[in-house]
């Protein structure tokens, strides 16, 4: 072989595919890192896989890390996925992909959703990404603002809104932004409250109720739980742009489709494996949207749903 063509064989070799090399050697391995909700994000994430031709532990391995969310410890788990060498780390949420992306700069980073991932600094620009990171936008930042919009639906006569976000979180800043936005043109006061240690939370409620605080919009990545328990305790209406709020017995959410999210995510890693740079491929804003209104928690709540917004929901829940 002259040494020209042994130099373009090996200058070849270098830019194989991922999944083709991996095949050359073991199996393309993916780190998941999530806040929390490993099982909704495994059933849809690994339908839009095997559409794709992917089985877990035949042709592609996993290696799972989840918060349980405990914010943070995200950090410590996805410098472990990046010890672990990974191919691609999917991250679902906000502060899953920020502690991804501070990990390494080299592994490509799948964001299976970020709320503002411009706003943030996670990426450049949605047409091109830049960096290590691309995949999906939640659009939550904009959709805060129309929780307000959904609080004067449900109570005409609310005048005070509390807006609870996460100090630690990059997106809050785009979250406040965008609720401040719509308050001004709304004429609602909005009162931000900080929740920082969640034995701190009680304290701010019982705060809030006392202030006379009219409802409540609940940053997506608190911790559910507690936040419901201290609606019912309180009696405050809480509206959240995170699916799993509403179904958990919060009184609304309004988000885009995660059931899209997840399975679109799968179609990043497989363009990933196959050669593409995160860099070249654009970032998807979210095109399907779902409204989903507790009836449950409106009546404990004594509220009564006006049958006009009954019927925008995409889902009720009785």
């Amino acid at each position: 072989m002259k040494r020209r063509e042994f130099i373009t064989l090996i200058g070849g070799a270098a830019a194989w595919p991922l999944v083709a090399r991996a095949q050359q050697t073991n199996r393309p391995k993916l780190g998941i890192l999530l806040v929390g909700n490993r099982e909704s994000f495994s059933r849809i994430f690994w339908e839009g896989l095997r559409e794709l031709g992917y089985i877990d532990g035949q042709n592609i391995l996993v290696e799972y890390r989840s918060a349980e969310g405990k914010l943070n410890l995200l950090p410590e788990l996805a410098a472990e996925l990046v010890r672990l060498n990974v191919d691609i780390i999917v991250a679902s949420e906000t502060p899953a992909v920020h502690a991804a992306k501070h990990a390494t700069s080299t592994i490509p980073i799948v964001m299976a959703p970020s709320g503002d991932p411009v706003g943030t600094g996670l990426i450049a620009s949605l047409a091109r990404p830049g960096g290590n990171a691309t995949g999906l936008s939640a659009a939550a930042a904009e959709l805060a603002g129309k929780s307000l919009e959904l609080i004067r639906d449900i109570l005409p006569a609310a005048r005070r809104v509390a807006a609870l976000a996460d100090p630690t979180n990059a997106f809050t800043k785009p979250f406040l932004e965008q609720i401040n936005l719509a308050a001004q043109m709304s004429g609602i006061e909005i009162q931000v409250v900080m929740l920082g240690k969640s034995e701190e939370f009680d304290a701010a409620f019982a705060e809030l109720a006392e202030k006379r605080i009219d409802a409540v919009i609940v940053q997506p990545t608190l911790p559910r739980a507690p936040i419901i328990a201290l609606m019912q305790k309180y009696r405050l209406p809480a509206v959240s742009g995170n699916r799993a709020f509403a179904d958990s017995g919060g009184l609304m959410s309004y988000a885009a489709s995660l059931a899209d999210r997840y399975r679109n995510a799968a179609t990043y890693v497989d363009k990933i494996l196959k050669g593409t740079k995160p860099a070249d491929l654009p970032v998807q804003q979210p095109t399907k949207f779902e409204l989903v209104i507790n009836l449950k928690a409106a009546k404990a709540l004594g509220i009564n749903v006006p049958p006009t917004l009954l019927a925008r929901a995409d889902e009720v829940i009785e």
